[in-house]
């Protein structure tokens, strides 16, 4: 740990997750989403075991929903979106995929919180845009956000950029974190490694990294 200006500066994966001011971000594990992988079990059972080290460890954790408006109130950008996504020729086509009793717009089973944890929702790709989640993560004191879910080239890249601009530390958990395309997917991991503002991991690294954490306080 670098000490400057008063200040502790992590200079390893180790040194960024202080449990204490850690906390965990599982993204739009949803079941519209979630069914449209093709790795989607893979990716579940991943996220299952960070999710689980989290809790173990007594990470704060909270759960990321994207939500769709009734057409009449989505606007321009909402209605734009929703036609390249649907490939649609007109919003005259375009359905709403996770209005906010739909079951596409509930979490999987095994994402279920505890009473404990929060689900925020929102109708934008980062996370911390026109959420609490900045404001509920700076009142805990957290630094650190550890990043799971999918998808790694829609939501989590500009979520992680978000973050670092917010003044978090982002922590990826790469193989934790899915892709609708999967070359769409590397090439968003590629350009925040090359930004050099995140720390990437593995889901047993990351998990072997808590669990020591909590063994040593």
């Amino acid at each position: 740990m670098e000490k400057a200006f008063g200040l502790e500066i992590p200079e390893n994966l180790e040194e960024t997750c202080e449990l204490n001011r850690t906390a965990l971000v599982v993204y739009d594990m949803q079941v519209g989403i979630f069914s449209q992988l093709s790795n989607g079990s893979e990716i579940k059972s991943q996220v299952v075991k960070v999710l689980q080290a989290a809790r173990e460890v007594d990470l704060r954790i909270f759960f990321m929903r994207h939500m769709s408006l009734p057409n009449e109130l989505s606007g321009v950008f909402q209605l734009r979106t929703a036609k390249a996504w649907q490939k649609a020729t007109s919003v005259n086509d375009v359905k709403p995929w996770f209005l906010r009793d739909s079951p596409s717009f509930q979490l999987i089973p095994e994402m279920m919180p505890l009473s404990s944890e929060a689900v925020f929702d929102k109708i934008t790709m980062s996370a911390f845009e026109s959420t609490p989640l900045d404001i509920a993560l700076r009142d805990c004191g957290i630094q650190t956000v550890i990043i799971v879910g999918v998808a790694t080239e829609i939501g989590i890249e500009p979520t992680v950029r978000h973050a670092a601009d917010l003044g978090y530390i982002p922590v990826v958990v790469t193989d934790a974190c899915g892709a609708g395309n999967e070359e769409a997917g590397q090439r968003a991991i590629a350009s925040l490694r090359f930004m050099g503002d995140a720390f990437f991991s593995t889901v047993d690294e990351i998990c072997q990294i808590l669990y020591t954490k909590k063994v040593s306080k």
